[in-house]
Parts: structure tokens; C-alpha cells; sequence
């Protein structure tokens, strides 16, 4: 066996090298053809314009639209999220049994095995009339509907990842805290909670990530309509979804109109990258307090 383990060893070391070099390509054309749209219109103007017009006659490249649209429906979705998932995780660490965990915890992780063209479709023709009866002013396509239907989507996420965490947390704590006479609940809330509080922030940080990105749930239920709001019950439009838009259409490639779509990718990929990064550097804090 040792005579192959220089050619597992190499065989491995090129599997590392795609991935690299996959990242580094994407990298290198999202830089090429973004430097390419900003030597025609200014970073001031992409960066803090507030008009989103490039298919149009007399076009504004104000970035600013997307960005609230982005940011709003993926506040949406983490008011959803982050408490649920909190509390599901709570529960599978600290109460249920392990007959109980054995079930709801693949149960829940269910719902991230769904495609999110499957979701997108139920936000479209199930959440948003549903939301229409309670709210008569909601139009049909809103920020609301995807937001919560996308906060349903990562809550496997937030609760998985939090409540490998939270039972991380050494034994000691737990009995220490009980031989103090503390109930259970105030255990699990004051004292397991706080000390794995890092990994439950590494947590919904990536939980954020993954909604910023999201592509089919927004374009199929939240609309083309990009605007500067934070009113949930209006059309928008997010940066991914303004992607796929320019990328199913006629625009021809090598133009301004189409460069967009990379300008807006970088602006994504840069956000997403920053958020990753710190909840790394979070779990790695994690780790070290408990090794």
C-alpha cells in the first residue's frame, strides 16, 4: 500500500488545486470585466447612485436599489430564521431525548434538501395570497412573502450549526450551573447560550450569507422593480435577481449594459466573502475557547 500513497498524495493535492483554481478563475473574471464597467462609469456613481436603470434608453447605474432590495428581504428572512432556529436548537440540545433528536433533526434538515425553485413557487402562489387576505395592500409580487419563505429555507442552517454548538458546551458547565440550583431553562439561557455563543454567531452569519445569495426564491416572487425602499409590501428587486435577468435576455455580451452583471457580482461576492470570512474566524474562536 505505501508505493500508492505518493499517488493518493498527489491525487489529493489536485482535487485541493481545483477547488483553488476554480475560486481564483471566478475571481479573475468578476475583477476583469468589473474594472472593464468601472472605466466607464464611475465607482462613486455604482456605489451611491440611487437610480437602477441600465437596460433603459437614458441609463443610471446607481447600485444602491439592488443593495436595499437585498438587504431588506434578507432582514426578512433572519427575523424569521434566527429566533426559530435559536429555539429549535435549544430544544434538540437541552430537552428532547435522543429518540426525539434521532427524528426531528433529519426532519428539520428536510427542508434544505428542497430546491429553491420549489420555494420560490411556493412564496409566488401560497405565501404571498395568504399574506393578501391578512394584508389587502400586498401586491403580488413583495419583499414579505420571499423573505419569510427564504427565512423557512435557511432555518436548518442556523438550527444545525447552533446546536452542534451549544452541545459542544462541556458537561461541567451544565452541572455546575444545576448544583447552583438553577432550573434548566435558566441553564440552557444563561449559561449554555453565552458559551457557545460564538459558534451561534458563526451561525447567522453564514445563515445571512446564504440569504443574501439566494437567487430563485427572489426572482420568481419578489419581482424586477428595483427601488429604494424598505417597505416589504412593494415590488423589488435584488442583485441576484437582477443577474439572472440580464443572463436569460438579449443583452449583448461586451457591452456596458451587460458588464453590469459582473459589477454587481463582485459588489455580491465581496459581501458574501466578508461574511464568511468573519464567521470563520468566529468558529476558529470557538474552537480554541473549548480545546
Amino acid at each position: 500500500m505505501r508505493r500508492f500513497e505518493p499517488l493518493i498524495e498527489r491525487g489529493l493535492f489536485l482535487c485541493a488545486l481545483v477547488s483553488v483554481g476554480t475560486t481564483v478563475g471566478i475571481i479573475a473574471v468578476l475583477a476583469v470585466e468589473t474594472v472593464a464597467f468601472l472605466r466607464e462609469v464611475p465607482i462613486t456613481e455604482f456605489l451611491f447612485g440611487t437610480e437602477w436603470t441600465p437596460l433603459f434608453s437614458t441609463p443610471s447605474f446607481g447600485v444602491l436599489p439592488l443593495v436595499a432590495g437585498t438587504a431588506l428581504v434578507s432582514m426578512i428572512a433572519m427575523l424569521v430564521a434566527l429566533p426559530m432556529g435559536l429555539l429549535s436548537s435549544i430544544y434538540l440540545s437541552e430537552y428532547a431525548n435522543s429518540h426525539v433528536r434521532r427524528i426531528l433533526k433529519p426532519v428539520l434538515e428536510l427542508l434544505a434538501g428542497v430546491p429553491t425553485v420549489v420555494y420560490g413557487y411556493f412564496a409566488l402562489l401560497f405565501v404571498t395570497p395568504l399574506l393578501q387576505q391578512v394584508i389587502p395592500t400586498l401586491g403580488g409580487f413583495n419583499a414579505l412573502g420571499p423573505g419569510i419563505v427564504m427565512g423557512i429555507m435557511i432555518l436548518p442552517l442556523v438550527s444545525s450549526l447552533s446546536e452542534d454548538a451549544m452541545r459542544a458546551v462541556p458537561n461541567g458547565l451544565r452541572e455546575g450551573s444545576y448544583a447552583l440550583g438553577a432550573t434548566k431553562m435558566q441553564t440552557s439561557l444563561r449559561v449554555v447560550v453565552p458559551a457557545a455563543f460564538s459558534g451561534i454567531t458563526a451561525a447567522f452569519i453564514l445563515a445571512i450569507s446564504r440569504a443574501v445569495g439566494e437567487t430563485m426564491i427572489v426572482a420568481i416572487a419578489a419581482g424586477q422593480q428595483p427601488r429604494l425602499t424598505l417597505n416589504p409590501l412593494v415590488q423589488i428587486e435584488t442583485m441576484t435577481a437582477y443577474i439572472v435577468q440580464v443572463s436569460l435576455g438579449d443583452t449583448p455580451q461586451g457591452t456596458i449594459e451587460y458588464r453590469t452583471i459582473f459589477a454587481v457580482g463582485m459588489l455580491l461576492f465581496i459581501g458574501t466573502f466578508g461574511l464568511n470570512l468573519v464567521s470563520a474566524w468566529l468558529r476558529q474562536r470557538y474552537r480554541e475557547e473549548y480545546s
